[in-house]
């Protein structure tokens, strides 16, 4: 046997392998009563763009594209959302204090603002999460009233 099929061979047996090594997986199923929309007041068409373009890194419960099978894309997603969960999770927002809370609600509305967020690569393969610029101004008013609303409770 030639080298090169040998080599192939080796990497397809290693890619096999890798399949039955798999990252636990983000589904809570559970409703939280820390979750942001038990918190503060979260109208319905804010709630349907924060699911559809924010909730699979950063709440509790991933919606899993069929290629999170397949190791490594597995691992990669796991990863992105891992870092996701710990820069924000809109499941435990309530458990913020209120000056993070304040900070986070800040956050959205930069990230979208400078349009790092929803993440490119998220949005390349999920093109139901790009954000609009009508998208976008809903969020940033919902942000600005409910940071309003924060700074009032202090």
């Amino acid at each position: 046997m030639s080298r090169i099929k040998i080599t192939l061979l080796a990497l397809l047996l290693v890619f096999i392998l890798i399949q039955f090594i798999r990252p636990a997986r983000n589904e809570n199923g559970q409703a939280s009563t820390d979750q942001i929309g038990k918190v503060y007041a979260v109208p319905e068409n804010v709630k349907a763009v924060l699911k559809a373009s924010c909730y699979d890194c950063h709440s509790n419960n991933t919606h899993y594209p069929w290629y999170a099978e397949i190791q490594p894309a597995g691992w990669w997603l796991a990863s992105h959302i891992k870092k996701g969960k710990s820069e924000l999770n809109f499941d435990l927002f309530g458990e913020y204090s209120k000056r993070r809370q304040d900070s986070k609600l800040k956050s959205i509305a930069n990230s979208i603002e400078d349009g790092t967020m929803p993440l490119p690569s998220y949005t390349l393969i999920h093109a139901d999460a790009k954000l609009s610029k009508d998208e976008k101004m809903l969020i940033k008013n919902w942000v600005k009233t409910t940071r309003d609303s924060l700074s009032k409770k202090k």
